[in-house]
């Protein structure tokens, strides 16, 4: 990387950089988040008493990545889980080991702090798998989904 990353906690200053990732990540996957979600979403990532932890990466003075995560108990461990649910680079920094870095953070923030693991699930033909599969390798567990 010719720029030095820096990965940290999303500040309230970073919401216009971040809503532009996340309309990036949202295209990605073709979803429509509607507004307010969107809205509430920012306010619980700056907001320090909820479980939900927004990491960002800093490059050249702008944001190019993001990880959204929702810390979770578990009914198998005492210590708390980290679900690793938004994971975006922009597209223009990609190759540069910002996305590597991002989940690294995770996982060094997980061992200081006592987390029992760190857990995400992507689609099956994403191509950021490569890099997924550097840390850990996919289980065999499915997943299912009823929205109510």
């Amino acid at each position: 990387m010719s720029e030095a990353v820096v990965i940290d906690d999303a500040q309230p200053g970073d919401e216009a950089e971040w809503r532009r990732l996340w309309a990036g990540y949202n295209a990605f996957y073709e979803a429509n988040v509607a507004p307010q979600i969107t809205a509430r979403t920012w306010q619980r990532i700056i907001d320090p008493a909820c479980p939900m932890l927004g990491r960002v990466a800093r490059r050249d003075g702008r944001l190019a990545g993001f990880a959204i995560s929702i810390l979770h108990e578990g009914t198998w461990v005492a210590a708390p889980v980290c679900y690793l649910e938004d994971l975006f680079v922009d597209p223009d920094c990609r190759g540069l080991g910002i996305g590597r870095s991002l989940i690294a953070d995770l996982v060094r923030l997980g061992r200081d702090k006592g987390w029992s693991c760190l857990y995400w699930h992507t689609r099956q033909d994403n191509p950021a798998r490569r890099l997924y599969d550097t840390f850990v390798q996919a289980d065999d567990f499915v997943r299912y989904r009823m929205d109510l």
